[in-house]
């Protein structure tokens, strides 16, 4: 007969809440991000057992919850977990569910659900949830076998990493919880991984050697740093150049001599008319988006079915916008071990240094009408925080200036959402803090983005988690404000902001405030930012007439 007894030190037998928190602790799951409720109780209850194993982070709002188990997956690889109630818990944390899956990061939301007896009979908060994200998460299932509760979380766990990583979502009913689990114990899930067919190599190895412009396109997840370094001796050994995703600025050290830009809002020109002057385009992990395709606009099916290489881990992806004339299925690590193992007979020297050299002089610094020049304050910033700094920013046009002019330098060090969702930095960063503690961490949030998050500033204050945000206000949802003068000049709608003093809001919180005016303000105080043994925050004011770099709002109106 099996052991039915609990392993988390109880001599009382085990419930299937139990087992799930062990299913989670095989799985190595360290941090979860919950904002607890009575739909859970059972799974809250079986955390008190796990202290030393699982820090439970109480967070003030579910969508804050959920970014920093998006962040956590992004950072580390393996999936964030967040625990939310049923209804408006479930609700509200969605947009870490949409964030997630759009960013291919593994991330399991965990929500409660009312009784068996219950449902259908729109009980109190009840919903149901695989209707309601089946078109949102990678995958959605509701429990409703408790002897199934250790197959459905390790299915969770399989499904969140395998293949293109994405979000996954199960339904707790709440009886479920405190019933017999069976006799299944936990075991570790062992992720499937595919690799480059050596037929693929071997068609993009003749590929190359014929090409005289080719690019290497870098995106998606599942990357290793030992992958990357390998892909960039690789690249750097026959002079190709190699362009990054939207948001994926930390898969190459951006001082590479091959790193030309990346592809997003906002790219260098000179960078876009490279990619269509290009003969062969190698693309590995990126699905070539709306964004990094600029619009769908950047090249044609027609073009792709001709020049486009595209190895990604999930064949889903292939071919469906653009038909590439080589499609290999592959993990990103597995597909870059693979290309730097080709000897490949050629180099592409003088095509590498003109786009090296266009992209040193994109991120020049600019000039500004204000007081404040974000290019010089995160050109600075670039400057002086260590190599493994992680950079945690939501979206705003605020974030147009730091990634321009902030390089990144290392593997897993920017945090920012390509589902360009708005109130995701900061408690990201509060997970980049937590979870590695020893490691500088600088949120970057604009006025409006920063206040879609706010009020965790009080578990960044309970939890320790002691790192500088930067606040850029402008007085305005700025991105909408500068669509807005483009489309409809003159006319002004629900885009302006009337602010608070940021500084003194965070005190009140007991965190470390400041202002800073001025350019030259803003060394000092960030320095000083770092000495407080608290959370801190620069209220950086700027005008929003800059609102991009060297674009005015004003030229925007007129045009």
């Amino acid at each position: 007969m099996p052991d039915n007894t609990s392993d988390l030190g109880r001599n009382t037998p085990v419930t299937a809440a139990q087992r799930l928190v062990e299913t989670l602790i095989a799985n190595g799951v360290t941090h979860v991000f919950c904002v607890p409720g009575e739909s859970y109780l059972a799974v809250l209850d079986a955390f008190a057992d796990v202290k030393k194993d699982i820090q439970v982070i109480a967070c003030r709002h579910e969508a804050a919850a959920a970014n920093m188990a998006t962040a956590y997956g992004k950072l580390t690889g393996r999936p964030g977990i967040c625990f939310v109630t049923r209804g408006p818990g479930a609700t509200q944390g969605a947009v870490g569910v949409h964030t997630a899956q759009q960013d291919s990061v593994p991330m399991i939301m965990f929500v409660g659900q009312v009784g068996t007896a219950d449902k259908g009979r729109e009980a109190f908060q009840e919903v149901y949830y695989p209707a309601m994200f089946g078109g949102l998460a990678k995958h959605a299932e509701e429990i409703d076998d408790p002897s199934r509760v250790v197959e459905i979380t390790t299915r969770a766990f399989a499904n969140a990493q395998q293949g293109r990583a994405g979000a996954v979502v199960v339904a707790l009913p709440e009886d479920m919880l405190v019933s017999d689990p069976g006799a299944r114990v936990p075991t570790p899930v062992q992720v499937a991984e595919t690799g480059m067919e050596s037929a693929a190599l071997a068609t993009l190895k003749a590929r190359l050697e014929q090409a005289d412009k080719p690019l290497l396109i870098l995106g998606g997840t599942g990357w290793s740093k030992e992958s990357l370094d390998q892909l960039a001796a690789w690249a750097k050994g026959i002079d190709l150049p190699v362009i990054l995703s939207f948001r994926r600025k930390d898969l190459l050290d951006n001082h590479h001599p091959c790193y030309v830009g990346d592809l997003g809002l906002g790219p260098n020109p000179k960078l876009l008319a490279r990619v269509r002057a290009a003969d062969l385009l190698v693309t590995i992990g990126a699905r070539l988006g709306e964004n990094p395709s600029q619009g769908y606009g950047l090249f044609t099916a027609a073009e792709t079915a001709e020049k486009l290489i595209h190895i990604h881990p999930d064949p889903r992806e292939l071919n469906r916008v653009w038909p590439a004339s080589v499609a290999a299925v592959s993990g990103t690590a597995n597909a870059a071990k693979a290309l730097a193992g080709l000897k490949i007979a050629k180099s592409w020297s003088a095509w590498r240094a003109e786009a090296r050299a266009e992209f040193e002089a994109f991120v020049a610094p600019v000039n500004v009408t204000g007081a404040v020049n974000l290019s010089e304050i995160f050109t600075w910033l670039s400057k002086t925080l260590p190599p493994d700094a992680i950079v945690a920013n939501g979206a705003g046009n605020y974030a147009a200036w730091l990634h321009r002019y902030y390089l990144h330098r290392a593997f897993r060090t920017q945090l920012a959402p390509t589902s360009g969702a708005m109130g995701f930095g900061f408690p990201a960063a509060i997970a980049a803090k937590l979870t590695f503690p020893e490691r500088t961490v600088v949120g970057v949030a604009g006025d409006g983005c920063f206040l879609m998050a706010a009020s965790d500033l009080a578990t960044a204050v309970q939890y320790g988690a002691n790192f500088p945000t930067i606040v850029v206000d402008n007085g305005s949802y700025g991105t909408i404000r500068m669509h807005q003068e483009r489309e409809y000049p003159g006319r002004v709608s629900s885009t302006d902001l009337r602010n608070p003093d940021f500084a003194a809001y965070a005190r009140s919180f007991g965190a470390w405030g400041a202002t800073v005016t001025k350019t030259e303000e803003f060394a000092p105080a960030f320095t000083e930012a770092l000495r407080q043994n608290t959370p801190s925050l620069l209220h950086v004011k700027t005008s929003v007439e800059d609102i991009l770099p060297g674009k005015r709002l004003s030229q925007m109106a007129a045009k």
